[in-house]
């Protein structure tokens, strides 16, 4: 599949959007992988966020409202409604499609418009991302990861669509190490 590097970004950017959700049932220490306004300037400059001034807490009350959406689009598995989801979050972010260079970036589009909120930046571009997911009948590309106790967010960009674990060193390995031991054993008996 063929994804731009505007795309990549912003479906990073909600990737990791989506793994700040709190736990459920929240852990007892900084659950919030955006617990404050420090920690969403952080994702800002993580995400090399353009257009971004002073962040307050009307902003991470909104990112986090936008977050809320994100995932309600990313988990429903029925593409009506993630188009229906899409339509909204898009069209209430006041989407306006423009080309530009910016900061040593070639020519892309950017699909908030001049003076959004972070927010409406998010939705915009993020919501366009996952739209153009949608688009190309490729749905089942938004997954979680199927390790026990992970359910982290993941694009799988593989060729095959074959990816299972949001990180292949962490939760992929931690499986199959598993799984071998347990084979180990099953054999020692």
């Amino acid at each position: 599949m063929l994804i731009s590097h505007d795309t990549r970004c912003a479906l990073d950017a909600v990737v990791d959007l989506l793994n700040s959700v709190p736990e459920d049932p929240p852990a007892p220490e900084g659950a919030d992988g955006l617990p404050d306004v420090a920690a969403l300037r952080e994702f800002v400059e993580r995400h090399d966020i353009s257009g971004v001034g002073e962040l307050d807490e009307g902003d991470l009350r909104a990112v986090r409202e936008i977050r809320d959406r994100f995932v309600r689009i990313f988990d429903t598995t029925a593409v009506p409604e993630a188009a229906e989801l899409l339509n909204a979050l898009v069209a209430e972010a006041g989407t306006t499609p423009r080309l530009t260079d910016h900061d040593g970036y070639d020519w892309h589009v950017h699909y908030f418009a001049p003076g959004a909120s972070l927010a409406q930046h998010l939705a915009a571009d993020g919501g366009m991302a996952l739209a153009f997911i949608l688009v190309a009948g490729e749905r089942e590309r938004l997954r979680r990861c199927e390790a026990p106790g992970c359910g982290r967010a993941f694009v799988d960009l593989s060729r095959n669509r074959s990816r299972r674990y949001c990180d292949g060193r962490t939760c992929g390995n931690r499986l199959h190490v598993a799984a071998y031991r347990a084979r180990r054993r099953g054999t020692a008996d």
